[in-house]
């Protein structure tokens, strides 16, 4: 089981923004930490500086940030 995370909202993060770089997770996580930090959604699109999100544990031990290859030529 993942450990729970505690992240921090830097200057004009915006929710998934932080959960993307910070933590690695996607869209689909957003409903799971909302539901995890009650009055999150009231603070607007844009995090004040400092908040702190509560990103719950996990059962899934194997979730890995991968990014997509690019590739400059052919």
């Amino acid at each position: 089981m993942a450990a729970e995370q505690r992240l921090v909202a830097r200057s004009g993060d915006k929710l998934d923004l932080l959960l993307w770089r910070d933590a690695g997770l996607g869209p689909a996580e957003i409903s799971r930490v909302c539901d995890a930090n009650p009055g999150l959604a009231d603070l607007g699109p844009i995090l004040p500086l400092g908040t702190i999100v509560i990103v719950p544990a996990t059962a899934d031990t194997s979730a890995t940030r991968v990014l997509p290859l690019i590739q400059l030529w052919d």
